[in-house]
């Protein structure tokens, strides 16, 4: 399979997500600025998963224009990661009706981890097939780094919707998504 066909289809894939994203939204009870209010909830939700989604496209396309190759072990992680990735309108309609549940905000923070996971096992495997390509090892040792803070704040955050604040969630996503907004993944030159 080529690189082009793989992206293309990643790209397919997370585009047909964020769609089903904003059609999982709640419609207000009343057409009025009060009743879109009460969505307060479902509308961050709906925002933080989309541009969250957004952000890891925008980082694979500027990591994945320097693969030269690509193999099963990048295809199937790829697979794994996007059926994760799958799972993030259904989340995030349950996050956002019911954002101060903790069984809900722990279970958008598996599906976050799950993504975050597979995306670092598919990256690690994206380096292995391209070992001689000296400039792509580069960023992905620099996005390397970063995911350690990443999945440390994302797993603080779990464990805070557990013990005693369930939003803690939903916040650590919010917060790893600035940061990595601020200071990409990879900071190695194009």
């Amino acid at each position: 399979m080529s690189k082009e066909r793989l992206t293309t289809f990643i790209d397919a894939v997370l585009a047909i997500v964020m769609t089903i994203l904003v059609l999982e939204l709640e419609k207000p009870r009343s057409i009025t600025p009060q009743g879109f209010w009460e969505l307060r909830e479902n509308f961050f939700a709906y925002t933080l998963s989309f541009f969250w989604l957004g952000s890891m496209w925008v980082h694979m396309h500027n990591e994945w224009y320097h693969a030269k190759k690509i193999d099963n072990k990048v295809t199937w992680t790829s697979l794994i990661m996007l059926f994760c990735s799958s799972l993030f309108p259904y989340a995030t309609s349950i996050v956002a009706s019911n954002f101060y549940n903790t069984t809900a905000q722990v279970f958008y923070g598996v599906v976050v981890l799950s993504v975050t996971l597979f995306n670092t096992i598919m990256y690690s495997n994206l380096k292995n097939a391209n070992k001689d390509n000296e400039q792509l090892t580069r960023r992905l040792n620099a996005r390397n780094k970063w995911i350690y803070y990443d999945i440390a704040v994302k797993i603080i955050g779990l464990i805070s919707s557990i013990v005693f604040y369930p939003p803690a969630m939903i916040y650590a996503v919010l917060l790893t998504a600035i940061v990595i907004t601020i200071f990409p993944l990879s900071t190695a030159k194009k």
